[in-house]
């Protein structure tokens, strides 16, 4: 057989296995092609782990990168770095058929995994919806499509069920506030943006083009919020959310709106978010709350004071 021929015909089985495997389009908008479905997946983001244990595919997890807290079976997976630095040694040595990364996740040394022939998925959802998307994805490509089609399925429910109870609430104006010193926010394009919509929030730095804003305090003065949330680690109030009460004309402190949320819920794109994104939204209808009652109080003071006169 001339050797043409044979490499024509090497090809195209190379192209016929390869054809048969799993194929999606990743978040970056590249398209992930395996031979076969996934059995040895590291992933390297704590988000990207979340997902892939809620998509079905956490046995095939064979290294996380810190902190790969949740879910609990994820604490006994090995380690491979965190998100300053990946041991690419060490993930070599895993011989993985697929890599989870985010596009923040030292991008150079996850090009290298690439270069070197590791598959990557890229998750970076930019709204909650795609958060279904990734599930499904991810599902596809480690063989569990069953299953992670019914995560994605109950995700979107309960989104769904969110955006319903608050398609009629009043707008609450809201600044979300990450860290103290410096001053950090959200922008118009973040994850948690969109979440504040979808409670009837609107985030008074939506303008703002960064993911994550540096802004000052007479900038959140001059913008003056019905509400100011932080998100923290298990929603353990900070101190620096109490200092906003030196600033007595600020809406917010006026109405006591100084409120926290869970950040390993909110801050992470994975099957998590829907819960909290409901925390979000009973934190805005507290304000809602407030509000009315001020203003009832407001309607009735006149009529007080006659009285008294």
């Amino acid at each position: 057989m001339p050797r043409v021929l044979v490499f024509v015909l090497t090809l195209a089985v190379a192209w016929g296995v390869r054809a048969g495997g799993p194929s999606v389009v990743d978040g970056a908008g590249a398209t992930v092609s395996l031979t076969a479905s996934a059995q040895r997946i590291v992933s390297l983001a704590p988000h990207a782990t979340e997902l892939l244990f809620a998509a079905g595919a956490g046995a095939q997890v064979i290294g996380v990168i810190e902190p790969a807290d949740w879910p609990r079976e994820a604490a006994r997976v090995p380690r491979v770095g965190d998100a300053r630095s990946l041991d690419l040694e060490r993930i070599i040595a895993l011989r993985p058929d697929l890599a989870v990364a985010w596009p923040f996740t030292v991008p150079a040394q996850v090009e290298r995994l690439r270069s070197l022939g590791v598959p990557i998925y890229i998750t970076d959802p930019h709204t909650p919806d795609a958060i279904a998307d990734d599930i499904e994805r991810l599902g596809m490509l480690s063989g569990s499509e069953v299953q992670a089609q019914r995560a994605a399925a109950a995700f979107r429910s309960r989104l769904a069920a969110v955006r319903a109870r608050t398609r009629d609430a009043p707008p609450v104006r809201v600044f979300y506030e990450i860290w103290s010193q410096p001053l950090y926010t959200v922008g118009g394009a973040h994850l948690i943006t969109a979440a504040l919509a979808m409670c009837g929030g609107k985030n008074v730095f939506a303008s703002s083009l960064l993911p994550a804003p540096s802004v000052s305090i007479e900038a959140v003065l001059a913008a003056a919020p019905d509400a100011i949330i932080a998100g923290t680690d298990d929603a353990v109030r900070p101190a620096w959310l109490d200092d906003w009460r030196r600033w007595t004309s600020l809406p917010a402190v006026r109405r006591d709106n100084l409120m926290v949320v869970d950040a390993n819920l909110l801050h992470r794109p994975g099957p998590r978010f829907a819960e909290g994104v409901e925390q979000l939204c009973a934190a805005l209808d507290r304000a809602r709350v407030k509000a009315r009652m001020l203003a009832s109080a407001d309607e009735r003071a006149p009529g007080l004071k006659a009285l008294s006169e």
